[in-house]
């Protein structure tokens, strides 16, 4: 094939602008007054085809720009500059020349290997035209790419190398090809989109300007209704690589990624036109599990565990449930905590509930409004339910209180409360107005300590009977007014006359002119013990309006009294060991025993205050308001 039928010819292609006739792969190469020019819209394979047929023709791209040509069939490389008309322009090289035979005898064989091909430059030599003598002669760069072509290296050359070699024929051996390593694509990924979702560790300010070292701005930051907290990032496709003979190597495929997982509760995926974002669908605060899933709710969550270096002391205004351990002298400050791990530190709650799943070793547990419930072993730790129920399992070495306090096992523990139920109790001391043990015992050298708490009502039963002395000399008054009513009313000339008045009122009698004289004298004939009569029933009837608000008084005093007495009771249903039972006093209007600090109610339980009422080693006793219901 001539070299006009490998391209199209000059006069039909001369400008640089002009249109390429598609009729076939011949015709998508021009030879222009400014060189060879490839048709854009026809690139890839047919751009191939018309090469091949060009250099089997014996031609080659003299001026060749070897990355055009790679770009124009394999599509490797940098993109084409724009053209006038705004398309591409593929200038493949300066002009389409024979390739001598002569001189493509002067290219060795080529050594291929680990996607390598290796060339060896060394001076070569041309003979003349006469044949007879070898003149010294170069190689050419553009000759070297045909030659190289049709020994199967297409892809990779490298044309620094190969102009440094035809410079330099004594440079020898060196690499003049390699394989293009396939790029490969970018998975999917997830991104965090809103700082919002990032805590400061750097030191609280307090309000008086100071920095308490001790605890951190915001460990766990709050976010809004709406706030966008992560985007997926699509998968992106990579780039193909090429062997030496342009065999194309595909990039494994990346990997797609599932976004729901992600979305836990109080968060939703929301779909844009920039791309998927999971969404705060309310106001609260971050949960991230270990797979990653996000939720948003009213509690605060944590795995990291309570540290001076993880978080610090907390401070806290809403639930908190955390899966780590909880450090000595580490403070958490909220309204109903969850705890997970074990304890050392303090546990301070304003309500809600204290659910320690672990042990509390160590430190302590309080809740001001609020139970406590600790699962494991409580050990040397204070445990105290201002207004509360405590429940433990085994608790060793304890101050616990709480109106209401159920304990498995306890071992030389302070206990006080209003309602106390234990299974098996050993050298503590127990106080409370209703207490129920299943197994008394002593520990080492430490008998048990029962109190039963009775209220104490001297000053209110003082009250009682100030208000029955009063209520006695009323009705003593009172009586004295009937009697003197009695003896009054006894007399004929009142009695008469008080008669007369009644029917003369309800209408029974009526009284002529001289009888009406007659009834006015006789009213005047009585006329003191009449006025007598009257002074001594308002005072009888005064004193009877105070009678009756003073009963009155008298039964709400007395209810007072009940409630503020109630009923205390002792149950010991079984004694193993040495055991006391004391009656102890307590004044219902100052503070509650169980609401003592530790220290003093350490001090009153074992201060062996109050009345004896028992003491033996074994046996059961039971005790209800000051009467003994069961000694065996």
């Amino acid at each position: 094939m001539s070299d006009t039928a490998a391209v199209a010819t000059s006069s039909t292609a001369a400008a640089p602008g002009a249109r390429f006739d598609a009729a076939g792969p011949e015709h998508c190469l021009a030879q222009r007054a400014d060189g060879v020019f490839a048709d854009p819209a026809v690139l890839g394979t047919t751009v191939l085809a018309a090469f091949e047929s060009l250099l089997r023709s014996g031609s080659y791209l003299a001026g060749l720009d070897y990355p055009v040509l790679i770009k124009a069939i394999y599509g490797s490389g940098p993109a084409f500059p724009a053209g006038p008309d705004g398309q591409p322009l593929v200038r493949l090289a300066r002009a389409i020349v024979p390739f001598d035979e002569a001189r493509r005898a002067l290219y060795r064989s080529v050594r291929i290997g680990d996607g390598e091909a290796e060339y060896c430059f060394e001076p070569v030599y041309l003979a003349d035209e006469k044949g007879e003598a070898a003149l010294p002669t170069r190689l050419d760069a553009d000759e070297f790419v045909a030659d190289m072509w049709g020994k199967g290296i297409r892809f990779g050359i490298d044309m620094a190398a190969v102009r440094a070699g035809v410079a330099n024929p004594g440079l020898g051996r060196m690499v003049v090809a390699r394989r293009l390593e396939p790029v490969p694509g970018v998975d999917a990924a997830v991104v965090e989109v809103s700082d919002d979702i990032h805590r400061s560790d750097a030191p609280r300010q307090l309000a008086n300007g100071k920095f308490d070292l001790m605890s951190f701005q915001n460990r766990f930051p709050q976010v809004q209704v709406g706030t966008r907290l992560l985007q997926k990032l699509p998968p992106r496709a990579g780039e193909a690589g090429f062997e030496l003979s342009g065999i194309r190597i595909d990039p494994a495929a990346p990997h797609e990624l599932d976004f729901a997982p992600y979305a836990g509760a109080g968060t939703s995926i929301e779909r844009t036109g920039g791309g998927e974002y999971l969404v705060a669908a309310r106001t609260g605060y971050l949960d991230v599990d270990k797979g990653g899933c996000i939720a948003v709710g009213d509690k605060i969550v944590s795995r990291d565990g309570v540290s001076a270096k993880t978080t610090g002391n907390l401070q806290l205004s809403g639930d908190y449930e955390e899966f780590g351990e909880v450090q000595e002298m580490r403070v958490i400050e909220g309204n109903g905590i969850t705890v997970h791990a074990d304890v050392h530190g303090e546990i301070v709650s304003r309500g809600g509930m204290v659910r320690l799943r672990a042990n509390l070793i160590g430190g302590s547990a309080h809740n001001r409004r609020g139970d406590i419930q600790v699962d494991g072993v409580t050990s040397n730790a204070v445990v105290q339910g201002h207004d509360g129920a405590v429940i433990l399992g085994r608790a060793e070495n304890c101050v616990v209180s709480g109106t209401q306090v159920r304990i498995e096992h306890a071992v030389n523990c302070d206990i006080a409360g209003i309602d106390v139920s234990i299974g098996q109790a050993e050298g503590c001391a127990v106080a409370g107005r209703r207490v129920d043990i299943g197994t008394t015992t002593a520990w080492h050298d430490r008998d048990m300590l029962v109190y039963v708490l009775c209220a104490d009502c001297s000053r209110i039963d003082e009250v009682l009977g100030q208000v029955g002395e009063r209520l006695a000399a009323i009705e003593a008054a009172i009586a004295h007014h009937k009697g003197e009513l009695a003896q009054l009313c006894a007399k004929a000339e009142v009695r008469s006359y008080l008669e007369l008045a009644r029917r003369v009122r309800s209408g029974e009698a009526a009284l002529s002119a001289a009888q009406a004289q007659q009834f006015r004298q006789m009213g005047q004939a009585v006329g003191p013990e009449l006025q007598r009569i009257g002074e001594v029933s308002a005072a009888r009837k005064s004193g009877e309006a105070e009678l009756a608000e003073g009963q009155a008084l008298l039964a709400r005093y007395r209810a007072q009294r009940a409630a503020r007495a109630g009923a205390s009771t002792v149950t010991l249903r079984q004694l193993a060991g040495d055991t006391q039972v004391r009656q102890l006093a307590f004044d219902p209007d100052a503070p509650l025993l169980h609401q003592l600090s530790p220290r003093e109610l350490k001090a009153r339980l074992r201060a062996n205050e109050g009345t004896p009422l028992y003491g033996g080693a074994y046996g059961s006793y039971g005790w209800e308001s000051g009467t003994i219901v069961e000694t065996t």
